[in-house]
Protein backbone atom coordinates (compact mmCIF):
# COMPACT_ATOMS: atom_id res chain seq x y z
CA UNK A 1 0.00 0.00 0.00
CA UNK A 2 1.03 4.06 -1.20
CA UNK A 3 2.61 5.21 1.94
CA UNK A 4 1.58 9.07 2.86
CA UNK A 5 4.08 11.22 1.06
CA UNK A 6 2.84 14.76 2.66
CA UNK A 7 3.89 14.29 6.41
CA UNK A 8 7.27 14.49 8.28
CA UNK A 9 8.03 10.93 9.91
CA UNK A 10 8.89 10.03 12.19
CA UNK A 11 6.97 12.54 14.10
CA UNK A 12 8.07 12.79 17.49
CA UNK A 13 5.44 10.81 20.33
CA UNK A 14 2.40 11.66 20.54
CA UNK A 15 0.65 11.22 24.55
CA UNK A 16 -2.66 11.13 25.13
CA UNK A 17 -4.60 11.42 28.61
CA UNK A 18 -3.76 7.31 29.14
CA UNK A 19 -1.55 6.24 25.90
CA UNK A 20 1.77 7.03 24.04
CA UNK A 21 1.53 6.89 20.55
CA UNK A 22 4.70 6.21 18.62
CA UNK A 23 6.98 4.28 16.02
CA UNK A 24 7.56 0.51 16.40
CA UNK A 25 10.49 -0.57 18.31
CA UNK A 26 12.52 -4.35 18.56
CA UNK A 27 10.53 -4.59 21.86
CA UNK A 28 7.27 -5.03 20.27
CA UNK A 29 8.32 -8.07 18.20
CA UNK A 30 6.14 -10.36 20.52
CA UNK A 31 2.99 -8.22 20.79
CA UNK A 32 2.73 -8.02 17.05
CA UNK A 33 3.13 -12.23 16.71
CA UNK A 34 0.41 -12.43 19.21
CA UNK A 35 -1.83 -9.67 17.24
CA UNK A 36 -1.48 -11.47 13.87
CA UNK A 37 -1.95 -14.54 15.29
CA UNK A 38 -4.89 -13.97 17.43
CA UNK A 39 -8.34 -15.01 16.03
CA UNK A 40 -10.16 -12.59 17.49
CA UNK A 41 -8.43 -9.87 15.82
CA UNK A 42 -8.43 -11.78 12.71
CA UNK A 43 -12.16 -12.76 13.00
CA UNK A 44 -13.02 -9.70 10.05
CA UNK A 45 -9.37 -9.21 8.77
CA UNK A 46 -9.13 -12.77 6.57
CA UNK A 47 -8.02 -14.89 9.58
CA UNK A 48 -5.36 -15.19 12.01
CA UNK A 49 -1.74 -16.42 10.74
CA UNK A 50 -0.03 -19.61 11.95
CA UNK A 51 1.94 -18.43 14.80
CA UNK A 52 5.10 -20.65 14.22
CA UNK A 53 4.46 -18.59 10.48
CA UNK A 54 4.47 -15.47 11.96
CA UNK A 55 8.02 -16.18 14.72
CA UNK A 56 9.62 -17.00 11.09
CA UNK A 57 8.73 -14.33 9.06
CA UNK A 58 8.27 -11.21 11.42
CA UNK A 59 11.32 -8.98 11.04
CA UNK A 60 13.61 -7.82 14.64
CA UNK A 61 11.37 -4.44 14.25
CA UNK A 62 8.22 -5.10 12.78
CA UNK A 63 5.83 -2.22 11.30
CA UNK A 64 8.68 0.97 10.84
CA UNK A 65 6.85 2.41 8.18
CA UNK A 66 6.07 5.88 7.34
CA UNK A 67 1.61 6.01 8.80
CA UNK A 68 2.12 2.74 11.37
CA UNK A 69 1.77 4.17 15.20
CA UNK A 70 2.31 1.54 17.90
CA UNK A 71 0.04 2.35 20.58
CA UNK A 72 1.67 1.83 24.01
CA UNK A 73 0.02 1.71 27.81
CA UNK A 74 1.86 0.96 30.66
CA UNK A 75 5.30 0.99 28.51
CA UNK A 76 3.78 -2.18 26.26
CA UNK A 77 2.51 -2.05 22.86
CA UNK A 78 -1.29 -2.89 22.74
CA UNK A 79 -1.78 -2.32 19.16
CA UNK A 80 -1.30 -0.57 16.17
CA UNK A 81 -2.88 2.52 14.14
CA UNK A 82 -2.81 3.01 10.71
CA UNK A 83 -2.53 5.80 7.89
CA UNK A 84 -1.95 5.00 4.49
CA UNK A 85 -3.08 5.74 1.21
CA UNK A 86 -6.10 3.60 -0.03
CA UNK A 87 -4.48 1.72 -3.61
CA UNK A 88 -6.12 3.45 -6.38
CA UNK A 89 -7.56 -0.04 -7.57
CA UNK A 90 -9.28 -0.33 -4.63
CA UNK A 91 -13.51 0.21 -4.50
CA UNK A 92 -14.11 3.78 -3.12
CA UNK A 93 -12.01 6.54 -5.14
CA UNK A 94 -14.55 6.69 -7.46
CA UNK A 95 -16.61 7.52 -5.05
CA UNK A 96 -14.47 10.58 -3.63
CA UNK A 97 -12.49 11.81 -6.35
CA UNK A 98 -9.15 13.79 -5.77
CA UNK A 99 -5.62 12.61 -4.55
CA UNK A 100 -5.15 9.60 -3.36
CA UNK A 101 -7.19 8.84 0.06
CA UNK A 102 -5.68 8.37 3.37
CA UNK A 103 -7.07 5.27 5.16
CA UNK A 104 -7.59 4.95 8.93
CA UNK A 105 -6.88 1.65 9.94
CA UNK A 106 -6.55 0.10 13.66
CA UNK A 107 -5.47 -3.23 14.97
CA UNK A 108 -5.99 -3.58 19.02
CA UNK A 109 -5.00 -7.25 21.19
CA UNK A 110 -8.35 -8.31 22.82
CA UNK A 111 -7.15 -7.83 26.20
CA UNK A 112 -7.29 -3.95 25.31
CA UNK A 113 -10.51 -4.41 24.02
CA UNK A 114 -13.58 -1.85 25.79
CA UNK A 115 -11.75 0.24 27.64
CA UNK A 116 -12.01 2.93 24.87
CA UNK A 117 -8.31 2.96 23.96
CA UNK A 118 -8.94 2.57 20.09
CA UNK A 119 -10.80 5.39 19.99
CA UNK A 120 -8.39 7.55 22.02
CA UNK A 121 -5.55 6.48 20.07
CA UNK A 122 -7.22 7.37 16.68
CA UNK A 123 -8.89 10.41 17.74
CA UNK A 124 -5.03 11.12 18.69
CA UNK A 125 -3.87 10.15 15.05
CA UNK A 126 -6.64 12.11 13.29
CA UNK A 127 -5.55 15.23 14.73
CA UNK A 128 -2.01 14.60 14.49
CA UNK A 129 -2.82 14.20 10.41
CA UNK A 130 -5.51 17.21 10.38
CA UNK A 131 -2.31 19.64 11.70
CA UNK A 132 0.22 17.29 9.48
CA UNK A 133 -2.03 17.84 6.33
CA UNK A 134 -4.69 20.57 6.30
CA UNK A 135 -7.72 19.87 4.14
CA UNK A 136 -7.05 16.32 3.17
CA UNK A 137 -9.57 13.61 3.74
CA UNK A 138 -9.76 10.27 5.67
CA UNK A 139 -11.50 7.31 4.43
CA UNK A 140 -11.98 3.84 6.35
CA UNK A 141 -13.58 1.01 5.42
CA UNK A 142 -14.56 -2.25 7.70
CA UNK A 143 -17.08 -4.98 7.61
CA UNK A 144 -20.51 -4.51 8.80
CA UNK A 145 -20.66 -7.46 10.67
CA UNK A 146 -17.39 -5.99 12.38
CA UNK A 147 -20.03 -4.06 14.56
CA UNK A 148 -17.29 -3.09 16.91
CA UNK A 149 -15.15 -1.25 14.53
CA UNK A 150 -18.22 0.21 13.09
CA UNK A 151 -18.96 1.92 16.17
CA UNK A 152 -15.56 3.27 16.33
CA UNK A 153 -15.54 4.81 13.09
CA UNK A 154 -18.92 6.65 13.96
CA UNK A 155 -18.01 7.87 17.19
CA UNK A 156 -15.06 9.09 15.87
CA UNK A 157 -17.19 11.28 13.14
CA UNK A 158 -17.09 9.01 9.74
CA UNK A 159 -19.34 9.55 7.97
CA UNK A 160 -20.95 6.72 5.18
CA UNK A 161 -20.75 7.39 1.70
CA UNK A 162 -21.53 3.68 0.59
CA UNK A 163 -21.26 0.05 1.11
CA UNK A 164 -20.09 -2.75 -0.99
CA UNK A 165 -19.04 -6.27 -1.46
CA UNK A 166 -15.52 -6.62 -1.38
CA UNK A 167 -13.22 -9.68 -0.41
CA UNK A 168 -16.77 -12.14 -0.08
CA UNK A 169 -18.26 -9.69 3.22
CA UNK A 170 -20.16 -6.59 2.72
CA UNK A 171 -17.96 -3.84 3.97
CA UNK A 172 -18.80 -0.04 5.02
CA UNK A 173 -17.17 3.26 3.42
CA UNK A 174 -16.66 6.39 5.52
CA UNK A 175 -15.09 9.71 4.91
CA UNK A 176 -13.86 11.75 7.49
CA UNK A 177 -12.57 15.57 7.15
CA UNK A 178 -13.41 18.64 5.14
CA UNK A 179 -15.67 18.33 2.10
CA UNK A 180 -14.49 19.59 -1.22
CA UNK A 181 -16.80 22.38 -2.66
CA UNK A 182 -19.09 20.96 -5.55
CA UNK A 183 -18.84 22.57 -8.78
CA UNK A 184 -22.12 24.41 -10.41
CA UNK A 185 -24.96 25.91 -9.32
CA UNK A 186 -24.19 24.35 -5.87
CA UNK A 187 -20.66 25.67 -5.22
CA UNK A 188 -22.22 29.35 -3.75
CA UNK A 189 -23.75 27.27 -1.11
CA UNK A 190 -21.06 25.91 0.52
CA UNK A 191 -18.94 29.49 1.02
CA UNK A 192 -21.88 30.76 2.47
CA UNK A 193 -21.33 31.35 6.29
CA UNK A 194 -22.77 28.22 9.05
CA UNK A 195 -26.62 30.12 9.04
CA UNK A 196 -26.66 30.31 5.45
CA UNK A 197 -25.73 26.49 4.98
CA UNK A 198 -28.31 25.81 7.22
CA UNK A 199 -31.10 27.71 5.56
CA UNK A 200 -29.79 26.45 2.37
CA UNK A 201 -29.66 22.35 3.31
CA UNK A 202 -33.50 21.97 2.43
CA UNK A 203 -32.42 23.14 -1.18
CA UNK A 204 -29.57 20.76 -1.23
CA UNK A 205 -31.44 18.12 -0.57
CA UNK A 206 -33.88 19.40 -3.33
CA UNK A 207 -31.48 19.61 -6.18
CA UNK A 208 -29.47 16.09 -5.17
CA UNK A 209 -32.93 14.22 -4.74
CA UNK A 210 -32.85 12.69 -8.18
CA UNK A 211 -29.75 10.46 -6.88
CA UNK A 212 -30.50 9.55 -3.69
CA UNK A 213 -31.07 6.36 -4.20
CA UNK A 214 -28.48 5.23 -6.80
CA UNK A 215 -28.06 1.75 -6.65
CA UNK A 216 -25.95 0.21 -9.39
CA UNK A 217 -23.27 -2.24 -10.03
CA UNK A 218 -19.64 -1.64 -11.04
CA UNK A 219 -18.11 -4.54 -12.34
CA UNK A 220 -18.81 -6.92 -9.62
CA UNK A 221 -19.31 -4.78 -6.99
CA UNK A 222 -22.55 -3.73 -5.56
CA UNK A 223 -22.55 0.17 -4.27
CA UNK A 224 -25.38 2.12 -2.70
CA UNK A 225 -24.81 5.76 -1.91
CA UNK A 226 -26.48 8.62 -0.94
CA UNK A 227 -26.49 12.97 -1.20
CA UNK A 228 -26.00 13.46 1.89
CA UNK A 229 -23.30 10.69 2.75
CA UNK A 230 -21.14 12.20 0.21
CA UNK A 231 -21.27 15.32 1.18
CA UNK A 232 -24.64 17.71 1.06
CA UNK A 233 -24.71 17.14 5.21
CA UNK A 234 -25.91 19.81 7.68
CA UNK A 235 -23.66 21.50 10.44
CA UNK A 236 -23.78 19.74 13.55
CA UNK A 237 -25.74 16.65 11.95
CA UNK A 238 -25.11 13.72 14.30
Amino acid sequence: MPELDRVIWPPAPITTSRLVLRVSEARDRAAFVDLFASPEVGLHLGGPRPREELERAVPDVPGRRPGLFVVELGGAMIGTVTLERRSADRTGGDLLPGDGLAELGYMFLPRAWGAGYAAEACAAVLDWFADSSPGERVVLCTQVANSRSLRLARKLGFTEVARFEEFGAEQWFGRWGPVAPPGGALAHLFRAGRKELVRCYTTIIECAGTASAYSGIRGRTRIRTHPVRLGFRPPNHS
